[in-house]
């Protein structure tokens, strides 16, 4: 019970525009699958059902949603937006106009739940020894989109100093240690600092 009272806050919490394009969202979620249970995760609501399945989230001008092992799904229906810059797989989603016909969300749902089911995993991005360029988490994107200042100064960093810190985020074992580190990195990114600032003498 105590989620639900947390999702519902959130969503009352959100912009105006995106209370009822959360509210449908999240009902759309549960007519996919009555046996999806919902979560706070990194202050936003996820939707779980043997592992994630999908999470959703509201910030000033967008909402987002997104599919945990979107990477593993078929996009049949050509809804995934790969290369936006918003968080999660439908892009920055503004107005009901945005967003897939409900049947096809539920379709994509049940793909995902059936993905946990089946025990697919999401591959590890461990394997790979080539340089690759740096993957900033949507997360933390989404974070500095909304801290310009933080913003600021990691664009302005050098590839290591940016790889310092995603690194740390990303070596997080918990939710928990993750979001204290994000809030850790978005102060000392306004104040200038690199990760390793306490290092350097």
């Amino acid at each position: 019970m105590h989620t639900i009272v947390q999702v519902d806050q959130y969503i009352i919490n959100s912009a105006a525009f995106a209370i009822p394009i959360l509210d449908h969202l999240r009902n759309v979620v549960h007519k996919a699958d009555a046996r999806i249970e919902e979560k706070i995760k990194w202050g936003m609501p996820f939707f779980d059902y043997k592992g994630t399945v999908c999470h959703m989230a509201s910030f000033k001008h967008h909402c987002a949603f997104g599919f945990w092992k979107g990477s593993l799904m078929q996009d049949e229906y050509g809804i995934f937006k790969e290369h936006s810059e918003a968080m999660g797989l439908l892009g920055k989603i503004t107005s009901f106009d945005d967003l897939p016909p409900d049947e096809i969300l539920i379709a994509y749902i049940q793909q995902a739940i059936q993905l946990n089911e089946d025990n697919v995993k999401l591959l590890s991005k461990t394997k790979s020894t080539e340089k690759k360029e740096l993957v900033i988490p949507e997360y933390f994107m989404e974070a500095l989109q909304e801290a310009p200042e933080a913003l600021a100064v990691f664009q302005n960093f050098s590839p290591s100093n940016k790889k310092d810190y995603v690194l740390w985020l990303e070596e997080a074992k918990t939710e928990a240690t993750r979001i204290k580190r994000l809030e850790t990195t978005l102060e000392w990114l306004a104040e200038g600092k690199t990760r390793m600032w306490k290092y350097k003498k």
